[in-house]
């Protein structure tokens, strides 16, 4: 697992759409980076339903949320449109990103997630991750980091 502090490990991903997308996509804003097993699995599915309910606070703050697994862009794509996530999902089917960013849990990937500030440095790692409560967490943590 990568610690605060750390710069973030470039990466260039397809999303849901097969679009790349690339860790300078979000340089200047603050990104929850988080990282999930297995799309419509009921762990993976709480946590992705909590940030889309959670989205209108995200983007009244300034926070970008993308999600990462090893599902291709076509499961993907069904499990964002299925439960009309807001946010980007992005395929590491080879799990490359995921190992770099020490969330490889053999074949699958541990539930962690990193709050990325604007210049691309961590500012919070989270290890133990809980899905129903994750979303609040690192509202609140933003808000904390930023004086709010």
């Amino acid at each position: 697992m990568l610690t605060e502090g750390t710069i973030t490990p470039p990466f260039s991903l397809p999303n849901a759409e097969g679009d790349t997308v690339s860790s300078t996509d979000f340089s200047g804003q603050w990104t929850l980076l988080y990282f999930y097993p297995k799309d419509d699995t009921p762990g993976c599915t709480k946590e992705a339903c909590a940030f889309r309910d959670n989205f209108p606070f995200y983007e009244d703050i300034g926070i970008t949320v993308v999600g990462i697994s090893r599902d291709s862009v076509a499961s993907h794509k069904k499990f964002k449109e299925k439960y009309n996530l807001p946010f980007e999902l992005l395929s590491d089917t080879e799990g490359a990103v995921i190992e770099t960013y020490g969330a490889a849990n053999g074949t699958s990937t541990k539930r962690i997630s990193y709050l990325v500030d604007p210049n691309g440095i961590i500012a919070k790692a989270y290890e133990q991750v809980t899905p129903a409560t994750h979303a609040e967490t690192v509202l609140k943590d933003l808000k904390e980091l930023q004086g709010k």
